[in-house]
């Protein structure tokens, strides 16, 4: 830990779910996490601090740096890095509702896109070399074979958002390829779920979700009725589509791995993060049921344009070169959601049920 003592690391859009998650981690592994977000799927707390932030501070018992920040603002930026030596760059900062990009490409463009280009041109003035990019599964597009290795092709992307990860992995790659002393980490996460162990902290989607697990959750703890259940004839064991899921903590866990990779000066380097494993829809709201002792109801709807049957990964390469192992099964994903889910009905807003 000793180590680590201080090296400070720049987390962009950690107010949100899996960057609080790896602030957590950054913490407890003694770094210094210096936190911006724009709040844009972050809730507002006290003093204009992200209220994941505020909830970590307390249990961890610690203070943490927070800037409310938008990537598209680079003389605000400037100004960050103008103030301190970051040793890394942890980039989460994205908009990331897959049907919203189908809807409006040109917003996810220019936000992730634009946003990215002014923290590498940031990075690059600041002399700041290395960077954990949070980049996504979406970019292998639809699978020609399970499970899905690294070598698989990337750029087929179904979506503007997971185009927009793809892009961002290019310009990433030909920067480490341009300029030497770049050191970059892509990590492709498949499906995070679960929360923080003290039920603290946890994905809070605004308005409807557009994941299954918090969509399962809300109709467990009553803030839905039900789960519609988009295809029930894919080849698949019962006919819904199978994911890869993995604990956020895991994923946070191997965000830390990442930052152990570029102290050996890497280069460019891509690892998928999942448990390599796949569960069906079905199967996950069993589990559900199983961990909050609730009938969770669904019903059939059809298929959803753009959904595959089976989507999972291989992650031994991740194992092999940045010695991490996911370690949390499914029981223990929906446990450690449902934890969240029952002590937050509505999230970190933590109002009544409407």
């Amino acid at each position: 830990m000793a180590l680590n003592m201080g090296q400070k690391i720049l987390v962009t859009g950690g107010g949100g779910y899996i960057g609080s998650h790896c602030v957590v981690e950054l913490i407890e592994t003694g770094y210094h996490p210096v936190v911006i977000d724009n709040f844009s799927n972050a809730v507002r707390g006290e003093g204009d601090v992200p209220e994941s932030l505020l909830r970590i501070e307390k249990f961890l018992n610690t203070q943490i740096e927070f800037h409310e920040l938008d990537l598209l603002d680079k003389p605000g930026l400037e100004k960050i890095f103008k103030k301190h030596s970051f040793y890394a760059v942890m980039h989460f900062a994205g908009l990331k509702a897959v049907g919203e990009s189908v809807e409006q490409p040109l917003k996810y463009y220019r936000v992730n896109l634009s946003g990215t280009i002014n923290l590498l041109e940031v990075m690059q003035s600041h002399g700041v070399r290395n960077l954990v990019f949070s980049s996504s599964a979406t970019v292998y597009g639809d699978p020609q074979k399970l499970p899905i290795d690294e070598q698989h092709p990337t750029g087929g992307c179904t979506n503007a958002y997971g185009k927009t990860k793809y892009f961002i992995e290019e310009m990433v790659k030909d920067q480490c390829t341009a300029e030497k002393d770049w050191n970059a980490v892509l990590l492709r996460y498949f499906n995070p779920i679960g929360a923080h162990i003290s039920g603290q902290i946890g994905e809070d989607p605004q308005g409807i979700p557009n994941n299954l697990l918090p969509y399962v959750a809300q109709v467990a703890v009553g803030r839905r009725k039900h789960l519609n259940v988009f295809g029930n004839d894919y080849s698949t064991p019962d006919g819904t589509g199978v994911r890869d899921y993995i604990h956020v903590v895991d994923l946070a866990k191997g965000h830390i791995a990442a930052i152990r990779k570029l102290k050996e000066s890497c280069g460019c380097k891509v690892y998928n993060l999942g448990t390599g494993t796949g569960y069906s829809v079905l199967q996950m709201v069993k589990a559900m049921e199983k961990a909050s002792g609730r009938k969770i109801a669904y019903q059939i709807a059809p298929r959803r344009g753009g959904d595959v049957a089976s989507c999972y990964g291989d992650p031994t390469l991740a194992e092999k070169e940045l010695g991490w192992k996911a370690e949390y099964g499914l029981e223990r994903m929906c446990e450690d959601l449902w934890r969240w889910q029952s002590q937050n009905p509505t999230g970190f807003n933590n109002g009544a049920l409407p």
